[in-house]
């Protein structure tokens, strides 16, 4: 399976937004026509592997695909529709508007391929399975039974590409065993098994006691007796991905020395000694030299605007890979790394999730430049142009944005650092990894209270989980009555606290009418009047697009009175404010400014964006009211979370930290949820994902362990003899 289509069908996937019926009774009842919805499923293909009940594990190296900025789930332009694709939806009974999307997923060839194989159909977008199950019936007569193996195999990778949804890159047997009996699979065992053994899906082995990195084993100690290990079924383009992450992680951690674990969350790391043993590798590398690089460290740790930022500067000093943990205010201790590696000479960058939150970063980078003590030669603090490197993720990967790259694809930097980390997903940040250059630091800092990525994988929680690399907490809170309401959160705690200048107001609603009603009046009235923050600086946040009070909802009022017209450029008139989510994941808030043959012309921050014609509808929304997960990374003067009664399943602790935090002069909570929002803030933290990346730390710094206990043995016999 390519990595194009493996990409084309994810972000297919993605756009499927309500649940699907069971299929036990479908075989009693005639098929629907198909919604348009999507719900691919991946190819089969890939390494043979043994059968679920006896699995063997399944390794790769190969790098992953690349990030999936601007890729849509359809090939580019239009394509032409075979007559005989026609004719075999027509021979079915499926609606002829199918053929296309048909075509665009599977090919040309499409019409073999479902001759052979009828619930390849799954692999389209909108198509439930169910809905496949009716095609095959068309096809096949009383052939098509639930127990078949082709179905079996297609339920399988779906239920995978559905799971890929919630961010698990695999999922145990007995959790695909129950989907699978909702699909009136007779025997789920043996469809898992049939899915491995056609190579649609891989198997792995992996540790149980995935814990933190164990201590070397004491001298003379005898082997560790075999663990216990879990069987975990994945598709070969997360397991690929995962992989290559890990094996990148080792690499990057590996750059001064050992990939020696920090002890735990929030230990201090004396770097002194590390940051001088690397100067002369830094002096060959960095433009200038660095000339007294040990110095240069120490004097900015000593000039650090924190206790947590010294530490930082220490660690990044001595290490390849740092972690670093906390709120919007910890941004300052990234932003002092960044400029002291470039006082230095070192080429220097910073990554973030988005465009406002690299304009954010930015500025703070100007500001501490500005202050930044001249370290020695090779230093930019003093002259020329200060600021390092600040660019996007997606814009990185896609080659429009950050550093240059040498010939070989390896951007062109010695340090590296990214904020937002735990928005990173096991493709993208494998994708990241695999463009760092050998030899260059990482560092990965973000607030582990915010909303996960919106791929899957948990990279950030995985790593820290994993204990691989020295951490630094920020002991810097955010400031001020919000910063100490979302500090409470992220410990399940809802306070009530002072806001004497209106920083933080609560307004009560009966019910979702009211709830839009109220929202529309505080954003056109009550906040530019009582704080002098205009609509456009005030963000409306709400659990989900559907709803009484929901994001369309909301925005049909909000349009009404901010911006009135008749939507002649596909439903939007120019400034509107739009969401525009060019891939899963990524959200640029802007203003329609107009529109043509091209397309609808977006002002998004400082960037001009042209969405054309066919990408409007699945990529562009209006962007008044959107939710939290849209709403990570990027921060607002005023934001109006807006919490409707008929919403409240979706609080979590983590939905409520992310968007009452994206406010930085102003919150206001649109409340008509009852108790279910301190339930939801006192709530334990949300579902851990099913991942590998955990167990493949884990498992690479035993077998480091492992090798340097053998390189000591043997430099100790050599001595002895």
């Amino acid at each position: 399976m390519s990595n194009e289509k493996a990409a084309e069908l994810l972000a297919a996937v993605r756009a499927v937004e309500s649940g699907e019926r069971s299929a036990t009774s479908f075989f009693n009842e005639p098929a629907a026509a198909p919604p348009s919805r999507s719900g691919p499923r991946a190819q089969p293909g890939g390494p043979e592997s043994g059968a679920a009940g006896s699995p063997t594990g399944a390794r790769g190296s190969a790098v992953p695909p690349p990030g999936r900025a601007e890729r849509a789930g359809r090939q580019d332009g239009p394509v032409t529709v075979p007559e005989g694709v026609r004719a075999l939806l027509a021979e079915s009974g499926a609606p002829e508007g199918l053929a296309q999307r048909v075509t665009e997923t599977l090919g040309e060839g499409a019409e073999s391929v479902l001759r052979a194989d009828p619930w390849q159909l799954l692999a389209v977008p909108g198509v439930l399975p169910e809905q496949a199950d009716g095609f095959a019936r068309a096809l096949l007569g009383d052939e098509a039974g639930p127990d078949d193996p082709r179905r079996a195999v297609a339920l399988v990778v779906r239920l995978l590409e559905r799971a890929a949804l919630r961010g698990d890159t695999v999922l145990t047997p007995d959790a695909l065993g129950r989907g699978l009996a909702g699909h009136a699979v007779p025997d789920p065992e043996e469809a898992v098994r049939q899915a491995v053994d056609a190579g649609a899906v891989l198997v792995f082995e992996d540790a149980l006691d995935a814990g933190p990195v164990p201590s070397a084993m004491a001298e003379g100690e005898a082997e560790e007796e075999e663990r216990p290990v879990a069987l975990l079924v994945g598709l070969d383009r997360y397991a690929l991905a995962e992989e290559s992450l890990a094996d990148a992680l080792a690499r990057v951690a590996g750059t001064f020395g050992s990939a020696e674990p920090a002890g735990g969350p929030g230990d201090a790391v004396d770097s002194t000694e590390a940051a001088e043993a690397v100067t002369v590798e830094a002096a060959d590398r960095a433009p200038g030299g660095v000339a007294g690089a040990d110095d240069g460290w120490a004097a900015a740790a000593g000039s650090a605007p924190t206790s947590s930022g010294r530490e930082l500067i220490r660690a990044v000093a001595g290490s390849g890979l740092v972690t670093h943990t906390g709120g919007e205010a910890s941004r300052a201790e990234v932003a002092a790394v960044v400029v002291a590696a470039r006082a230095l000479g070192l080429r220097a960058a910073v990554l973030t999730h988005t465009d406002e939150g690299r304009e954010r970063m930015a500025r703070l980078l100007a500001e501490r430049s500005t202050s930044h003590p001249d370290n020695g030669p090779g230093s930019t603090a003093g002259g020329g142009d200060p600021a390092p490197d600040c660019a996007t993720v997606a814009g990185v990967l896609a080659g429009t944005d950050g550093p240059e790259r040498d010939a070989e694809g390896a951007l062109r930097v010695d340090v590296l650092a990214v904020c937002d980390a735990p928005q990173l997903d096991a493709e993208t940040g494998a994708a990241l990894l695999e463009a760092l250059p050998d030899g260059a630091r990482l560092l990965l800092s973000g607030d582990p209270g915010v909303l996960g990525a919106a791929g899957p994988g948990q990279v950030f929680g995985d790593l820290m989980a994993a204990r691989y690399c020295p951490h630094v907490a920020s002991r810097t809170p955010d400031p001020g009555p919000i910063g100490e309401l979302v500090s409470g959160i992220g410990i399940g705690e809802l306070s009530q606290v002072a806001a004497p200048g209106k920083e933080v107001v609560i307004v009560p609603v009966a019910d979702p009418g009211e709830a839009v009603h109220r929202t529309v009046q505080l954003v056109k009235d009550s906040v530019p009047r009582a704080l002098g923050v205009p609509s456009a600086g005030t963000q409306v946040i709400t659990p989900g697009h559907g709803g009484s009070a929901g994001t369309r909802a909301l925005n049909a009022a909000l349009k009404e009175v901010l911006n009135p017209g008749p939507g002649r450029f596909g439903g939007f008139d120019p400034g509107d404010r739009v969401a525009h989510s060019p891939a899963p994941g990524r959200t640029r808030i802007g203003t329609v400014s107009s529109a043509d043959a091209d397309g609808l012309q977006l002002a998004c921050g400082d960037q001009r964006v042209t969405v054309p014609p066919e990408r409007v509808p699945e990529t562009v929304r209006h962007g008044w009211a959107v939710t939290a997960h849209q709403a990570a990374g990027i921060r607002w003067p005023a934001a109006v979370v807006v919490l409707p009664g008929d919403a409240t399943e979706a609080l979590t602790r983590e939905w409520v930290y992310t968007a009452f935090s994206r406010g930085e002069r102003h919150l206001s909570v649109v409340h008509g949820a009852g108790d279910a929002l301190p339930r939801a803030v006192a709530s334990a933290a949300a579902r851990e994902r099913t991942t590998r990346l955990r167990t493949l730390l884990t498992e690479s710094a035993r077998a480091a362990e492992a090798a340097r206990a053998a390189e000591a043995t043997e430099a100790a016999e050599a001595a002895a003899g």
